[in-house]
C-alpha cells in the first residue's frame, strides 16, 4: 500500500513538473515572438471588448455578420474621430514645445540648477555647460571607437522597426475584424479542449475573469478620457501654453495608479514656473489636479470602475512594470489581463483552501448556539451535565 502511494506521489510530481516545463516554454516563446504577437493581442482585446455589443445586436434579430459590421464600423469611426481631433492638437502643442525649448533650457540652467546647488552644495552647473560637454566628448572620442558603425546599425534597425510598425498598424483592423467576427467560435473551440471533469470550474473562472477585466478596462478607459479632457481644459484655463499636452499625458498615465496626477503636477509646475515664474500659476496647477483627484476618487472611479478588478494599486503598478520588463510593450498590454486572471484564480484557491481539511482540521468545529450576553457555563455545570443518567 505504501509503495503504491509513493508511486502515485512520484507520478503526480512528474506531471506537475511537465506542466511547469510547458508554462516556461510558452513564456519563452512569447518573449521571442513579442513584436509579432503585439498586433494580434491588441486585435484580440478589441474583439473581446466589442463582442458583448455584437451579441446584443444579434439578440435583436440581426445576423452575426451584420452585427459585426455595425460594431466594427462604429469602432473605426470612433478611432478616426479621435485621430482627427487629437493629431492636429498634439501637433500644435509639440510645435509650441519646440519653440519654448530655449526658455526651458535657460530656466533649467539659470534658475533650477542654482537652486539645487544652493540646497545640496553640489556643483552641477559645470556638467551642463555646453563647452564642457563638447570637451568631454572630444577627450573620450578615441575610447568610443566604432561609433559610426553603431549609429548606422541603429539607423538601419530603426528603419526596419518603422516598417514593422507600419505593417502592424495596417494589419490591426483586419485582425480586429476577424477576431470580432469569430470570437464566439474561438471561445467554443477553446472550451472543447477543456477536460470534461473540469469544464464547469474552468467556465466559471473564465466568465469571472472576463467580467472583471472587461468592466475594469471599459471603466478605466472612460476615466482616462474624462480626466484627460478635464486636466487639459483646466491647465488651459490657468493659462499654460502646453496645458492641453500635459493634460493628455496625465490622462493617459492615469492607467497606472498615482502616476497620472504625479506626472501632471510635475510637468504643470515646471511649465508654470518657466512661463510665468510666479507661485500663483503653480497654485492654479495644483488646484486643477486637486479638484481632478477629488472628482476621480469620489465620483469617476466608484461609478465607472468600482472595485471590479480587486487589485491593490501597488499590484497594478508591479504588474505593468514587470510585464514591460519581461516582454516589452506586449508585456504591458498583457499585464492587467494576466493580473486580473491571477486574482480570480487566487480567490478560487482561497475558497478551496478554506473548504479543505487542511484549513478546518481533522475534527469538526463545534458552534455554540447561545443568546447574546449569556454567561459561559463552566465545564460540568451545564443543565445537561447535572441530569442523572436516564433523565429526560
Amino acid at each position: 500500500m505504501e509503495a503504491s502511494n509513493s508511486l502515485f506521489e512520484i507520478a503526480r510530481f512528474l506531471k506537475r513538473l511537465q506542466w511547469a516545463a510547458v508554462g516556461l516554454g510558452v513564456c519563452w516563446l512569447v518573449w521571442l515572438l513579442a513584436p509579432v504577437l503585439t498586433p494580434f493581442v491588441i486585435a484580440a482585446m478589441l474583439g473581446w471588448l466589442g463582442d458583448p455589443l455584437v451579441d446584443r445586436l444579434q439578440r435583436t434579430g440581426r445576423s452575426r455578420n451584420v452585427a459585426v459590421t455595425l460594431v466594427f464600423t462604429l469602432m473605426a469611426l470612433l478611432v478616426l474621430l479621435a485621430l482627427l481631433i487629437l493629431v492636429p492638437l498634439i501637433e500644435r502643442q509639440i510645435a509650441t514645445l519646440v519653440e519654448s525649448l530655449p526658455r526651458y533650457r535657460d530656466w533649467f540652467i539659470g534658475t533650477a540648477l542654482p537652486w539645487v546647488e544652493a540646497k545640496t552644495r553640489l556643483q552641477l552647473t559645470t556638467w551642463f555647460d555646453l563647452d564642457h560637454l563638447i570637451e568631454l566628448v572630444r577627450s573620450n572620442w578615441e575610447r568610443a571607437g566604432g561609433v559610426a558603425t553603431t549609429m548606422l546599425g541603429y539607423l538601419s534597425r530603426s528603419g526596419f522597426a518603422v516598417l514593422a510598425l507600419v505593417a502592424n498598424v495596417a494589419l490591426l483592423p483586419v485582425l480586429a475584424f476577424f477576431f470580432l467576427r469569430d470570437w464566439d467560435v474561438l471561445v467554443a473551440r477553446a472550451a472543447s479542449l477543456v477536460p470534461r471533469d473540469h469544464l464547469a470550474t474552468v467556465s466559471r473562472l473564465a466568465r469571472e475573469s472576463s467580467d472583471v477585466l472587461g468592466a475594469f478596462l471599459r471603466g478605466q478607459f472612460l476615466v482616462m478620457l474624462v480626466l484627460g479632457v478635464m486636466y487639459g481644459l483646466g491647465l488651459w484655463a490657468v493659462g499654460l501654453d502646453l496645458g492641453l499636452l500635459i493634460g493628455i499625458i496625465a490622462g493617459l498615465f492615469t492607467f497606472v495608479p498615482y502616476l497620472g496626477p504625479a506626472s501632471g503636477i510635475i510637468l504643470g509646475t515646471i511649465a508654470a514656473l518657466v512661463q510665468y515664474g510666479d507661485w500663483q500659476h503653480v497654485a492654479g496647477v495644483l488646484a486643477v489636479f486637486g479638484i481632478g483627484q477629488v472628482i476621480e476618487s469620489y465620483w469617476l472611479t466608484p461609478k465607472l470602475v468600482g472595485d471590479r478588478i480587486g487589485l491593490h494599486p501597488v499590484a497594478v503598478i508591479f504588474a505593468v512594470l514587470a510585464g514591460g520588463q519581461l516582454f516589452g510593450f506586449l508585456g504591458m498590454l498583457l499585464a492587467l489581463p494576466v493580473a486580473a486572471i491571477a486574482n480570480v484564480l487566487l480567490r478560487y484557491a482561497q475558497e478551496r483552501y478554506t473548504s479543505s481539511r487542511l484549513y478546518a482540521g481533522e475534527h469538526p468545529t463545534i458552534v455554540l448556539d447561545s443568546y447574546v450576553g449569556a454567561p459561559l457555563a463552566a465545564p460540568g455545570n451545564t443543565p445537561e451535565s447535572r441530569r442523572e443518567p436516564g433523565e429526560a
